[in-house]
């Protein structure tokens, strides 16, 4: 990509030791999470796309809360690797109870767990991350960081339908017993990835007591307004960015089989891994700012595709579009952040864009929910996209202030 990999072979031994445990989190992950909306749907009695919203929408903002303030625990101690290490503990140790889930108020708690442990973590990995390289490098690290995690849901899903067609006795209808021997399964990777944090991850020297003097306060007022405008835009853009939980569910109800998602989520994973690699190499090259704008256009396409499309194939070509969004976005945004705060700031920084990202996704997904129960998915679609086309023109006012940017 853009040269080669051996690039990625010059890469500190940290971006490979955190992209290592974000594709054995991702596996993990993603053998549950393309089943999810079918296990609720078919196999609990049933369930509204309302309360798919509630539950995907309300894990998320409360990891959303725990990513601000670990960033800024992590800034105030100089300490990325405790968070970190703490972050993938709780989600080795809540999703084996995924096996005994009964009733969607126990799938709930298990999700908000699981997503609390990523709050905890999120920020301090991304700040030791940007830490790790040169500016002009950063969109390189964080796209091949993103690059490993989709990775890890490309494994995820394959491993789930080889699971399903191991134990299930009609794939495409499991049973709650198959459902949740393939949860149990979904286990193993991230233990393998709490091991990694353990005996490869190091903590960062940028984040040792001799980086600074001050020990920066968690405050709005710490930040430009540059920087300010920038969160509060990509908060805008969350508000269109609802859970793709209901991708999966639009997929079911255009034709493909139970059986078939993973293989569609395995597909539109694939396609993230390659456009972020290009896109987060892409970002140093010819600026972030740019990339975000042609990413959240390229979102709202695709989500009035959504809207539209009704046979099997369209669904596939729009999974596969849907990665392009991902590739220009993920490694772009993040790089940043780092771009445009200072590094004893950054995991405070990194805090407030994760929960900016977060917060609205509860909001989000609750009225892409309800928006589809009393008027259909082609209005609820359309809605994201309108969203998404008011973001894209707003983030033209974003500058890039501090020297040593890319702009």
């Amino acid at each position: 990509m853009m040269g080669g990999i051996s690039k990625y072979r010059k890469l500190p031994r940290n971006v490979f030791a955190l992209s290592l445990v974000a594709f054995l989190n991702d596996t993990s992950s993603e053998i549950i999470y393309p089943l999810l909306p079918a296990f609720l749907y078919m196999t609990l009695g049933g369930a509204s796309p309302a309360l798919l919203g509630v539950i995907e929408g309300f894990a998320e903002s409360v990891a959303a809360l725990l990513k601000l303030f670990s960033g800024y625990l992590s800034d105030r101690f100089r300490m990325r690797k405790l968070p970190v290490f703490l972050g993938y503990l709780l989600a080795s140790l809540s999703r084996p109870f995924l096996f005994l889930a009964n009733t969607w108020t126990q799938i709930l708690a298990i999700r908000v767990t699981d997503r609390i442990g990523k709050g905890i973590r999120g920020a301090p990995r991304d700040a030791m991350l940007a830490a790790s390289v040169e500016p002009e490098r950063r969109g390189l690290v964080f796209g091949f960081n993103r690059a490993a995690d989709h990775m890890g849901a490309v494994v995820g899903p394959i491993t789930a339908s080889m699971l399903l067609y191991l134990f299930a006795t009609n794939p495409d209808k499991p049973s709650n017993d198959e459902y949740r021997t393939v949860f149990l399964f979904a286990a193993i990777p991230v233990i393998l990835g709490l091991l990694a944090v353990i005996f490869l991850v190091k903590e960062s020297k940028a984040v040792s007591p001799e980086t600074s003097l001050v020990r920066p306060n968690l405050s709005w007022k710490m930040f430009d307004g540059n920087f300010k405008r920038y969160i509060l835009i990509v908060g805008l853009f969350t508000l269109s960015n609802s859970s793709d939980a209901f991708l999966l569910l639009k997929a079911t109800d255009a034709g493909v089989s139970v059986a078939l998602i993973p293989i569609l989520w395995m597909t539109l994973h694939f396609s993230k891994v390659v456009f972020s690699l290009i896109g987060g190499e892409l970002s140093d090259k010819v600026g972030r700012k740019p990339l975000i704008i042609s990413g959240w256009l390229v979102y709202a396409a695709v989500y009035f595709g959504f809207g539209m499309a009704d046979v099997e194939w369209q669904l596939w070509s729009l999974f596969i579009a849907y990665g392009l969004f991902f590739g220009l976005t993920e490694g772009a945004e993040k790089a940043l952040v780092a771009d445009l705060v200072e590094e004893e700031k950054r995991g405070t920084a990194f805090g407030l864009y994760n929960l900016a990202y977060s917060i609205g996704l509860f909001p989000a997904s609750l009225l892409f929910g309800l928006i589809w129960y009393e008027f259909g998915d082609a209005t609820a679609f359309t809605t994201g996209a309108a969203l998404a086309l008011v973001a894209a023109v707003a983030m033209i006012s974003v500058r890039l202030e501090r020297s040593g940017s890319v702009a």
